[in-house]
């Protein structure tokens, strides 16, 4: 058995399968692990979905935040943006399996033997794997409980863009989902900055990476995430970032995470 996991697809269905082809990734032994954004602005959203959900429990995907943003749509609580390429989905005939299947989606995968996890933009300095593991879970919750819609109506928003233990409710909710699907940099406060998307060096100068700050404290285990393309493919430490900007005419990247040889990498070039 092998445990790849890929970067950002954004709907490069094409991209996907052939990295696949390469790995000769085989469903009934193998795993895959992805690392959210299965779907929008690349042009095979719709086919991306449904290979992703046919292979069951041998792939497991993070919630990113194009994916919590279809939800949104797909609830109508949110207009569809002129840049989306969600509109198939939407006229699927297996849209609501498709959307039900994607809601139930966790936003954190976290595997003890492999000493390894997953979100989609990191791990907010200060919280350790076991805050990470319950702060996920109260987002889960909302997403499957039967007020799922409310969550999408107060989802949106940058503030607070700090953490609190007194946070409570949907600023509370809020910060979580975006601290674990939209950040890039904060400041020496542990304050979320969403202005800057650029690779690192190109930010003022108060901001670092989230995984540059000091009390980032979960380096003993390796943090798998994507969501900046603008980084790219990148290995810092126990830091694997993979998201290679596919769908902009990058890369989609692949890493085995179980051998031996850490190091193992795949890559299929992609024109969107």
């Amino acid at each position: 058995m092998a445990v790849y996991a890929i970067g950002d697809i954004q709907g490069c269905a094409v991209a996907l399968e052939e990295l696949l082809d390469d790995l000769e990734f085989d469903p009934e032994v193998d795993r895959l692990w992805l690392t959210g954004d299965l779907v929008n602005r690349g042009p095979h959203s719709l086919e991306t979905l449904r290979l992703v959900k046919s292979f069951g429990h041998s792939a497991i995907t993070v919630l990113g935040n194009h994916d919590l943003h279809l939800l949104a749509v797909a609830e109508g609580i949110r207009p569809e943006r002129d840049a989306d390429t969600i509109k198939q989905i939407l006229s699927a005939p297996d849209r609501d399996e498709l959307i039900h299947w994607l809601r139930h989606q966790p936003m954190l995968h976290v595997d003890d033997d492999l000493k390894t996890l997953m979100v989609h933009a990191g791990v907010y300095p200060g919280w350790s794997v076991n805050k990470l593991k319950r702060r996920a879970a109260e987002v889960e919750a909302m997403l499957r409980g039967d007020d799922y819609q409310e969550f999408f109506h107060h989802m949106y928003g940058r503030r607070p863009n700090v953490w609190s233990g007194q946070l409570t409710g949907m600023d509370r909710i809020r910060f979580i989902t975006n601290s674990m699907t939209r950040m890039r940099y904060v400041d020496s406060e542990r304050q979320l900055d969403f202005s800057h998307k650029g690779p690192p060096g190109s930010q003022p100068k108060q901001l670092v990476p989230w995984y540059q700050h000091p009390e980032l404290i979960c380096f003993d285990w390796r943090i798998v995430c994507g969501h900046w393309s603008a980084l790219g493919f990148m290995r810092s430490g126990q830091i694997l970032a993979l998201d290679s900007g596919c769908v902009w005419g990058g890369a989609l990247t692949a890493v085995r995470l179980d051998a031996d040889n850490h190091r193992q990498c795949w890559q299929v070039g992609c024109s969107a």
